[in-house]
């Protein structure tokens, strides 16, 4: 109960924007909530990337975060939504992967063409996998919504609160470290 009134005085502080509440709610719920996805998907890094982006979505929105009562709880459910959302693109890699062909000039491919025809074979999965790891947050974040989404650049320049310019910039930044890494 203790704890349940410490989280909402500091949830009620973070909506006011003040950074030292989120820091300390950060450091209360950032092991537990990584535990409880860790139950939920059964893989650490999924845990530890949905948590990390769950508390980055609360800072970028914490001018209209509503009232909570019991923040715990609030923050279990956005994670386990936020989980649900990366196992399902995971899948649809996966999916990509395993269906496309491997008739290798998916390097002369456009990106749009290369996310449909992906090749099957684990070492294409693996580089893959690593190119992804080599964009940062908002790149990932961008490239989903503009691939596997199918937004326009207007409509991610509305959902991130970027110019079009920024959105466009930052997809094409991210395309290039791509297409280099498929290259090498």
């Amino acid at each position: 109960m203790k704890d349940k009134l410490a989280h909402h005085l500091l949830w009620e502080r973070l909506r006011a924007g003040d950074k030292d509440a989120f820091f300390d709610l950060y450091a209360e719920l950032y092991y537990p909530l990584v535990n409880f996805g860790i139950r939920v998907c059964a893989d650490a890094d999924t845990s530890s990337e949905a948590t990390d982006q769950v508390f980055t979505t609360i800072w970028e929105k914490h001018e209209t975060l509503t009232r909570v009562d019991n923040v715990e709880a609030y923050l279990r459910t956005f994670l386990k939504r936020k989980l649900l959302r990366i196992l399902e693109r995971k899948r649809k890699i996966s999916d990509a992967l395993f269906n496309a062909g491997a008739d290798g000039d998916w390097m002369e491919m456009s990106y749009e063409e290369f996310i449909v025809k992906v090749q099957s074979d684990e070492l294409v999965k693996h580089q893959l996998k690593s190119a992804l790891e080599k964009l940062t947050f908002r790149q990932k974040q961008l490239i989903h919504l503009k691939f596997f989404d199918g937004f326009s650049y207007e409509q991610i320049a509305e959902q991130t609160n970027q110019t079009i310019k920024t959105a466009y910039n930052t997809i094409y930044d991210a395309l290039k470290i791509l297409r280099k890494e498929f290259k090498s």
